[in-house]
């Protein structure tokens, strides 16, 4: 018979019943909150378990530390961001045109990354200092970047993209772009422009740094013609 414990939270295996489940998202939808409101030094886990509607020492039936569910938010935030750059331009089922793919995913990407911008300035703080944080962070870029670098060999396999392009490379400066520059625009505040301007400029500079010509296109579609 479980405990009251395990039921509710037991925290080497996670929730294990609907209501501890749904306990365990209050808690970190309240502590996002409070990091954005507060910074995570500030950010009390008192004041994390009072949003949530729960006494102090609730807390510790789901999460040993502020560490540990700050972490589990940044990883939350880091996956919904690069959601769209890989299931758009990557979908494997997708017939739209790479730079159309590329904008889609653009827009979407920058999208939330402009609804979740004060608690990515609190991750990217943090980031600094805790190794784990960083650690989970670079891992999934790394994933991702080498994803990118694949989709970028398809395209030259198939004479959409410059040959002379390291796909590594090229996969490793646009994948800084998109995470530096939303940085910089919507955290630092160190660059104006509208939300269709970002997207419209880092599609060009996605496109020119391809190659994805029209011309290599319409070159691609008279060949599968003949």
């Amino acid at each position: 018979m479980s405990t009251p414990a395990s039921v509710e939270g037991d925290k080497p295996n996670g929730p294990r019943s609907l209501k501890g489940t749904r306990t365990r998202v209050r808690l970190l939808e309240a502590a996002k909150e409070i990091f954005e409101e507060d910074g995570f030094l500030e950010g009390r886990i008192s004041d994390i378990a009072e949003r949530a509607g729960l006494s102090h020492g609730s807390f510790y039936h789901y999460f040993d530390s502020k560490e540990e569910i700050f972490r589990e938010v940044a990883a939350s935030v880091e996956e919904q961001l690069s959601a769209p750059m890989g299931g758009v331009i990557l979908d494997p089922e997708s017939h739209a045109r790479p730079q159309d793919r590329i904008r889609e995913a653009l827009r979407l990407h920058l999208e939330s990354y402009q609804r979740e911008a004060r608690i990515i300035g609190v991750i990217e703080q943090m980031a600094r200092y805790d190794q784990q944080v960083n650690a989970v962070r670079m891992e999934r870029h790394q994933v991702y970047q080498a994803q990118v670098a694949a989709s970028i060999h398809s395209l030259q396999e198939h004479g959409l993209a410059d040959p002379d392009l390291d796909p590594q490379l090229a996969a490793a400066a646009l994948g800084s772009m998109t995470s530096r520059f939303p940085e910089m625009w919507l955290v630092q505040g160190a660059v104006q422009c509208s939300l269709d301007e970002a997207v419209d400029q880092l599609t060009r500079i996605f496109v020119n740094a391809l190659g994805l010509t029209s011309e290599r296109a319409s070159q691609l579609r008279r060949t599968r013609a003949s």
